[in-house]
């Protein structure tokens, strides 16, 4: 491995270079922008052997993935904010498509108004379009998860497309010590892409015909069960990078911190959980028994994990950086719900915060830590 003091955006193109997409189909937008930038550089120098297409629009760039990934070709794409919003249709259609696209996500606020900062407005308005959701905390973990996308979205059970998600600015934008793997080492970790079906004139096919209503729902069906399948590989992708590369981020789809014994737990997505280790290792000096549950995947929603790992809490802060307008937080709404069943369990609090790029303190996270244990209801606050 050779460690860089990198961008987590050049750190995300040094794993799109890795993974070795055939095509790259790219429109800029902030905080976007320096992944296709850098991935470019590579492709100029002849570092980086791929097809680059530089679309009029985000639209088209999806639009663009979907056909090479349609040949057979590993395919990949970024964007953000309107960007995202502005593929919104096409999303569905990869992922009915069964179209392993890989695409990271510079989390950014949707306007209006014009908001160039983080939240997770963006990502999150799109959870229910049959994307695999994998958020990162830092630029090792931007770098690694791309790699280990490519793999969860190219396996035979899984064939769904993946969105990598990082913090605009807050990550995308931060230098920080990245170690970078041997191409060798990924070339052994990630097989050539191997499509189950493709486009083909020696064996046609047909993509994306009409369904009509007696086959229609029967195709949604094996989407529900891709990513529930989905769920055991992200696991096991988590387990083989951590054996080769001597990192892993929990169990792939949720990591604890200081949570064994925890009986006020915060759950957040992101960078923002930097902060709450800073409190949490304040806290547990005085005394006191609090923890963290990171998520990593959204989507699929570890659902079984979750109630595993917080049944032992007397209370949760779940701090989400987007909101279900006319209703709370997404994070904060899937966490209720999974508890729908459960007799005895923790009282969740929601916590909207951070939009458009608002500082998330180690005061808020404190002052929150003593919210929940005083509150005896569910309550909901607005960090503004």
């Amino acid at each position: 491995m050779v460690k860089k003091v990198t961008e987590a955006s050049q750190a995300v193109a040094e794993a799109v270079k890795l993974c070795k997409p055939a095509v790259i189909p790219v429109y800029p937008i902030t905080p976007q922008t320096h992944i296709p930038e850098r991935i470019s550089d590579f492709v100029n120098s002849g570092e980086f052997d791929c097809e680059m297409i530089y679309v009029e629009s985000e639209h088209s760039a999806i639009s663009a993935a979907i056909g090479a990934s349609a040949t057979g070709v590993r395919s990949y794409t970024a964007t953000a904010s309107q960007g995202l919003a502005l593929m919104h249709e096409i999303l569905h259609i990869v992922s009915g498509m069964r179209l392993p696209v890989v695409m990271n996500v510079v989390n950014r606020a949707l306007s209006a108004p014009i908001n160039i900062w983080n939240d997770h407005q963006d990502s999150m308005s799109a959870r229910d379009t049959s994307w695999i959701q994998l958020y990162v905390e830092s630029s090792q973990e931007a770098l690694d998860t791309t790699i280990m996308a490519f793999k969860i979205a190219e396996a035979h059970d899984v064939l769904l497309p993946v969105m990598v998600c990082l913090d605009g600015f807050t990550l995308s934008h931060v230098y920080e010590p990245v170690d970078i793997p041997e191409q060798k080492e990924v070339d052994k970790f990630l097989p050539k892409f191997n499509p189950l079906f493709k486009l083909d004139t020696k064996r046609p096919c047909t993509m994306g015909p009409v369904g009509f209503p007696d086959t229609f729902m029967d195709f949604k069906k094996e989407q529900q069960d891709a990513m529930d399948t989905s769920i055991d590989m992200i696991k096991k992708v988590n387990e083989e990078f951590g054996k080769q590369f001597g990192r892993k981020y929990g169990d792939g789809l949720l990591e604890k911190y200081l949570l064994d014994d925890a009986e006020y737990v915060f759950v957040g997505l992101g960078t923002i959980c930097g902060t709450a280790r800073s409190v949490i290792d304040k806290l547990r000096e005085q005394g006191r028994k609090v923890g963290m549950l990171k998520m990593k995947a959204f989507r699929p929603f570890p659902e079984k994990e979750v109630i595993d790992y917080l049944k032992g809490a007397k209370a949760v802060a779940v701090y989400d950086r987007s909101v279900s307008f006319g209703h709370k937080g997404a994070v904060f709404a899937e966490m209720t719900s999974a508890f729908n069943d459960i007799v005895k369990k923790p009282i969740f609090h929601s916590f909207i915060a951070g939009l458009g790029g608002r500082d998330v303190t180690l005061q808020h996270i404190e002052d929150s830590f003593d919210k929940i244990s005083k509150e005896k209801v569910s309550t909901t606050e607005w960090l503004l």
